[in-house]
């Protein structure tokens, strides 16, 4: 499960270099993300991303619990403030934005979709930008991320990317 979801925020990323998107060279936006189970109960979590184009990547979770997630081209770290902890892990799968980028097709002036690893995304488009990505993960539960706020092309500092562990956390390496 953790893997699909960098894995979205690779497809995210993906599509920040897509053609209707070549001139995006930062992305900040609020996030819910609805996930469904197939007893049709839903949790939703809200948050912050951050994107910028030379890969890197903030997820800063907000509710129902404060989590961040920190990616930076093929390495992963899951801050869980809550718990005192940070996993640090390496990635499995690198992703392939070429073919990404060339699997996207587009179903009309609002709509792309791709399938990777089996498993197809829906991407929404409003005022190129996008405003939500929607698919069924391997357990098949459905995830829905819309996007508000959206601010493109905007000054992030890299700091903003940057994770240092407190002295008390545990550090965890997967």
């Amino acid at each position: 499960m953790f893997y699909r979801f960098i894995f979205i925020l690779g497809l995210f990323f993906s599509f920040l270099n897509a053609n209707i998107f070549t001139d995006i060279k930062s992305f900040k936006a609020q996030f819910i993300q609805t996930i469904t189970n197939s007893s049709s109960s839903n949790i939703e979590y809200k948050g912050e991303v951050f994107i910028k184009s030379n890969g890197k990547i903030l997820w800063k979770y907000k509710t129902p619990v404060i989590k961040n997630v920190y990616i930076n081209q093929n390495f992963a770290i899951v801050d869980e403030p809550e718990l005192e902890q940070a996993i640090f892990t390496s990635l499995e799968r690198e992703i392939n934005i070429i073919k990404l980028l060339n699997n996207a097709k587009k179903i009309d002036e609002n709509n792309y979709k791709t399938k990777v690893y089996n498993i197809e995304y829906n991407i929404f488009v409003k005022n190129n930008q996008i405003s939500s990505i929607s698919y069924s993960d391997e357990l098949e539960n459905k995830v829905l991320i819309s996007f508000f706020d959206v601010q493109q092309n905007i000054v992030i500092d890299d700091m903003i990317f940057k994770f240092a562990a407190p002295d008390y956390y545990d550090i965890i390496r997967k």
